[in-house]
Order: structure tokens, then C-alpha cells, then sequence
């Protein structure tokens, strides 16, 4: 089972990757899970993915990390918005 994970703005240039395929296990069932999984690529992974206010989506929809992940799903990390 294979899932898809975008980075996107400042997430993407703190990892330096703008999109992985990962095949899916048992640790990374939610989107928590698949933050922790990442987070063991090095302290840069663990301070993008940290932050308090770091917008997560799954399919195009924002989530909380208690978010199931399913095969064929696409997981997406940004930073929050501004506007004005």
C-alpha cells in the first residue's frame, strides 16, 4: 500500500523534499503516526512537522493528526496562511 506526502512553502524548504511515496505500515495509520515516521529523517524533519500551527490535509481536506490514512492517499504539510 502506497501513500503520497507533498510539502508545501516553508515545511518543504525546512525538509528539502517537495513530495515522497511511502509504502504505508502499521506506524503510519494516522496522520500522527506518520508525522513521528517522518520525524525520524533528522532534527529538521522533527522541528518542520512540530509546529504548533502546521496545517495538515489528507485528499485535500484539513484534518486533525488523529486522521486515519488509507492506501492511495495523499497527505499534504503547510504552514499556516495569511491574507489580508
Amino acid at each position: 500500500m502506497t501513500i503520497t506526502v507533498k510539502f508545501f512553502s516553508l515545511i518543504r524548504e525546512a525538509v528539502e523534499t517537495e513530495q515522497l511515496s511511502l509504502e504505508l505500515d502499521a506506524s503510519m495509520s494516522t496522520v500522527a503516526g506518520l508525522k513521528e515516521t517522518l520525524g525520524a529523517r533528522g532534527e529538521a524533519w522533527v522541528e518542520a512537522l512540530s509546529h504548533p500551527n502546521l496545517i495538515q490535509a489528507v485528499n485535500q481536506r484539513v484534518v486533525f493528526q488523529e486522521e486515519a490514512i488509507n492506501d492511495g492517499d495523499e497527505i499534504a504539510f503547510f504552514p499556516p496562511m495569511t491574507g489580508g
